[in-house]
């Protein structure tokens, strides 16, 4: 608390206090003066629990600030990133990072990564940080919570961040498994489902992701294997999901979701082989070679902000006929 601020409420609650013990005060003064000094009881917690979290608000040394372990969420060095360090070298950090202090005095960064990677960009050298005491497994619900808020997460960030929060829950004594229910007993996956856009099954369904080979997984990403048949290949071994990934390579084709049950039907009877895959994959599926595959985030790159992302597709066709006509007129002036 400032000490002039201190010092004038000091002497207002010991002046009240002397005129509430006062004989010759009013009854109606007597209780205003009460309430008064309740009310500046109250005001006195509120601006030491203020103060007290001011003191854990401080600028650390980017030096001494370690990434958290495991990170699921990337940091893009992207049109936002490039806002983000205009506005920090105008402004500054507005909203603190948080961290934790380690056992060998150095921090762990649980959220505002991209405040941190700014910061560095801009050519600051400490980060306005929150310092919290909290152990790894709170670490880690917070560090999920907090990057949950991004506008735009990938499948396979999504992926870890759950898994990392349910194994984070599960130590902290919350079941994580999903059969038995006692009546009234809610499951860890179903109490994130609460405070999430995604469903219990939905939420599983990214758990498995984490189980697909980096390849695949990146597949997932750029939209070129959706999520049901992605998890259908989560159940296929290493060695298997290396030989759909090299046809995916070899035939310029994805597989469809029938495609995949068949594979993992066949891996659980033994039967799926580097030929059953082959065979399977091979199949012909209507359009699968002319269809056209852009990656979203190169793509939303050269976006103007202000586009939303339903009016995407007529800017891009917008776009190519600008272009064709521009290689149309050099083309005609070339040939002059």
């Amino acid at each position: 608390m400032d000490e002039l601020l201190k010092e004038r409420y000091d002497l207002a609650k010991d002046r009240i206090v002397e005129i509430c013990t006062e004989t010759t005060v009013k009854p109606d003064f007597l209780d205003f003066f009460q309430n008064m000094a309740a009310f500046l009881e109250k005001t006195a917690v509120i601006l030491e629990r203020d103060e007290e979290k001011l003191s854990k608000i401080r600028d650390i040394p980017l030096t001494e600030i370690d990434e958290f372990p495991d990170h699921p969420f990337k940091v893009r060095d992207d049109e936002d990133m490039a806002q983000l360090i205009e506005s920090i070298k105008e402004r500054g950090v507005i909203t603190p990072a948080t961290v934790r202090q380690k056992e060998d005095g150095r921090y762990e960064l649980i959220s505002g990564h991209r405040r941190k990677r700014a910061s560095e960009l801009a050519g600051f050298d400490t980060l306005r940080c929150e310092v919290v005491d909290l152990n790894l497994d709170e670490a880690t619900i917070l560090m999920v919570e907090s990057n949950f808020q991004r506008s735009q997460i990938l499948p396979s960030e999504k992926a870890y961040a759950y898994k990392m929060r349910l194994e984070a829950m599960k130590r902290q004594g919350f079941r994580s498994d999903l059969t038995s229910a006692p009546v009234g007993q809610k499951f860890s996956v179903e109490q994130i489902a609460d405070n999430s856009t995604d469903s219990k099954t939905q939420i599983q369904r990214y758990v498995r992701l984490t189980n697909l080979v980096p390849e695949l997984l990146e597949f997932v990403d750029e939209g070129r294997i959706k999520m049901r048949p992605a998890v259908e290949l989560s159940f296929l071994d290493e060695d298997s999901q290396r030989d759909v990934v090299d046809e995916i390579d070899l035939n310029d084709a994805t597989p469809s979701h029938d495609q995949t049950i068949r594979m993992r039907k066949f891996f659980e009877e033994g039967k799926l082989t580097t030929e059953a895959i082959q065979a399977i994959m091979s199949e012909e599926k209507p359009n699968q070679r002319e269809k056209i595959v852009l990656r979203g985030d190169r793509v939303r790159q050269l976006i103007p902000k202000n586009i939303p992302i339903s009016q995407t597709e007529d800017f891009v066709c917008k776009a190519l006929e600008h272009y064709n006509k521009f290689l149309r007129s050099r083309a005609d002036r070339d040939s002059r």
